[in-house]
């Protein structure tokens, strides 16, 4: 039986009476503001890809609105749009380049101001300004900010309910569309956000059709600062993938898809929530909104200093266990992401084995005397029908658990099938360069996109089968030990920014963030109990496999075994910027 949480949650304390759930509530609390006025103008600030209409309908069981005023009427024309796009979108299906566009550069300035002139024209009633954009378009006497997670607004793009905003486009193809809200379309929405949802009145999640919740600004913004002064966890979410195994199902305690489950995301902020639980309101949040404003608490100043707003570590899962190879990739050089894509740092990343079957294996650098050329021209036939020999050009070693592989840009790697890995990386996780993916099509029954141009200019040739088992495999270094503890380094290779300690411990163990967010996983043991030696948060529980966040303000904390966990030696993988 499995103790994992699927649902973890931050308790938010203090904001009694500051949190409502459906539409009833919140058209309610909405009211109060409108009471005794002449006009009142209501402006909903939508995140691209939330429903709209579902909001206007909510609230139109509260109010009779003297007029409505959607803010995308005054958008540039679609020609324009996609003419202004079309540099950072690219022709290709997966890869972009980072846009510097704010909201107001999707809409033309005259008829915003015609907009405005109709708000104006209401001399009595309740307008509702609504829309991505609407706060452009009046301020308002209350302003609502309607909110919603990335994975969320990609299981609204593959359904088919939603293209990229203003583009008109619900039936492409889910990578295109995901590219476009990835390099431009979130970049812009997220500059808005930013600016605004601090000054807002309320922030309403949308996560759930029909199901909305809200919390006061104030309650929200103290709540973020609350959850970045102890330890806590994302809200996780499991992908279905080609080459996906059991693991995941099985241990995580999953419900069967037809086809299995290759990712588990629960530890990238731009893409998980935070649940916030108001007393009996439970309210979903990006946990990038934590990025966002309250860096500084979350990130600590050296990490803030280097990287600004941006969580810049990721854990996730990749679950081969009898499921099938990855592709063979590999990941861009810094300079090369820099130039081709607009990123400020490339995805160096590792694989820890969390579990490993007996015949698993990684596929890690090049064997030695490796002809470039010849191993170009086969990875092209790849693309004509002829099957590549990846054994004959990359090595394969052994993986058990609890083995770790450091992988750094530019290493040609993969894992092999039979394993369960905890992927341990840099943030610009969409960058991985497919060179050849063993003659399968995607779960769409399209070819899964290859990208030998770009992968062929970022192979270091130099990482051969020596330098590759003295710097990348299983680098372990004693660091230290106490009672009941002990400490080792794992990695990642001194060319990444991350670095990785293994502690194994039957007792407590000390830890302290020296002024720089962690994230660990517990990757051995049942239950280990995370504690404030000043009783600055109270006792955090985590279970085997969790993936947790420990802020930088946290300070000095210890881990210990849980009283659920039978005994035995329990052990973390903690991750941190150098």
């Amino acid at each position: 039986m499995t103790n994992y949480d699927k649902h973890p949650e931050i308790r938010i304390r203090g904001w009694q009476g500051h949190a409502w759930k459906g539409y009833a509530e919140i058209g309610r609390e909405l009211a109060r503001h409108a009471d005794g006025r002449e006009k009142f103008v209501l402006t909903v600030e939508c995140y691209p890809s939330v429903r709209t209409a579902e909001i206007v309908d909510g609230l139109r069981e509260r109010f009779r609105f003297a007029k409505i005023v959607e803010a995308e009427l005054a958008a540039k024309p679609l020609g324009e749009l996609k003419a202004m796009l079309g540099p950072y979108v690219t022709d290709d299906r997966v890869f972009g380049f980072m846009a510097p566009f704010e909201i107001g550069d999707y809409y033309d300035e005259d008829e915003l101001g015609r907009l405005r002139e109709s708000v104006n024209a209401v001399t009595e009633g309740v307008v509702l300004v609504i829309g991505t954009g609407a706060s452009l378009v009046c301020k308002g006497d209350c302003t609502v900010y309607a909110d919603l997670a990335r994975w969320e607004i990609q299981s609204r793009y593959r359904s088919g309910e939603f293209g990229n905003w203003l583009l008109d486009n619900p039936q492409e193809e889910i990578l295109r569309k995901y590219k476009v809200g990835f390099f431009v379309e979130w970049r812009a929405a997220d500059r808005l956000k930013r600016k605004l949802l601090p000054e807002s009145d309320y922030y309403l999640d949308t996560n759930r059709g029909g199901d909305p919740r809200m919390v006061s600004g104030k309650a929200l913004l103290d709540g973020f600062r609350q959850a970045v002064r102890q330890p806590f966890r994302l809200v996780p979410y499991f992908d279905p993938g080609v080459w996906g195994g059991h693991w995941l199902e099985e241990h995580i305690g999953l419900e069967k898809r037809e086809h299995p489950y290759a990712w588990g995301f629960d530890g990238v902020p731009e893409e998980n929530s935070v649940y916030l639980r108001y007393d009996d309101v439970r309210v979903e949040v990006p946990a990038i909104n934590l990025v966002f404003f309250e860096s500084i608490g979350l990130l600590g100043e050296r990490v803030f200093a280097r990287f600004g707003a941006e969580f810049p570590i990721r854990f996730d899962f990749l679950d081969t266990m009898g499921g099938q190879n990855l592709s063979l990739q590999v990941h861009p050089l810094p300079e090369y992401i820099r130039k081709a894509f607009g990123m400020s740092y490339t995805q160096d990343e590792s694989y820890y084995m969390l579990d490993a079957g007996p015949d698993a294996t990684v596929y890690l650098g090049l064997k030695e005397g490796v002809d470039p050329n010849a191993m170009l021209a086969d990875l092209a036939k790849g693309q004509e029908g002829v099957s590549f020999p990846a054994d004959k050009y990359v090595n394969v070693f052994p993986a058990k658990k609890h083995d770790h592989f450091s992988i750094p840009a530019g290493t040609v790697h993969c894992s092999g099938t039979n394993g369960m890995v905890l992927e341990i990386s840099a943030t610009p996780y969409i960058f991985t360069f497919k060179l050849w993916d063993w003659d399968r099509l995607g779960l769409d029954g399209k070819p899964r996109p290859i990208h030998l141009e770009h992968g062929a200019l970022n192979i270091r040739w130099d990482r051969t089968t020596g330098w590759v088992q003295r710097e990348l495999v299983n680098p372990i270094v004693p660091i230290g030990s106490g009672d009941g503890w002990r400490e080792e380094r794992t990695g990642l290779h001194e060319s990444q920014f991350i670095e990785t300690r293994r502690h194994w411990f039957e007792g407590v163990t000390p830890h302290h963030t020296n002024g720089g967010v962690q994230m660990l996983n517990l990757v051995e043991g049942a239950e280990a109990i995370v504690e404030s030696p000043s009783q600055a948060f109270e006792p955090f529980v985590v279970h085997y496999a969790e993936t947790f966040i420990v802020p930088a303000s946290v300070g000095e904390y210890t881990i210990r075994p849980g009283e659920r966990s039978g005994g035995g030696t329990h052990g973390t993988i903690k991750a941190y910027v150098r």
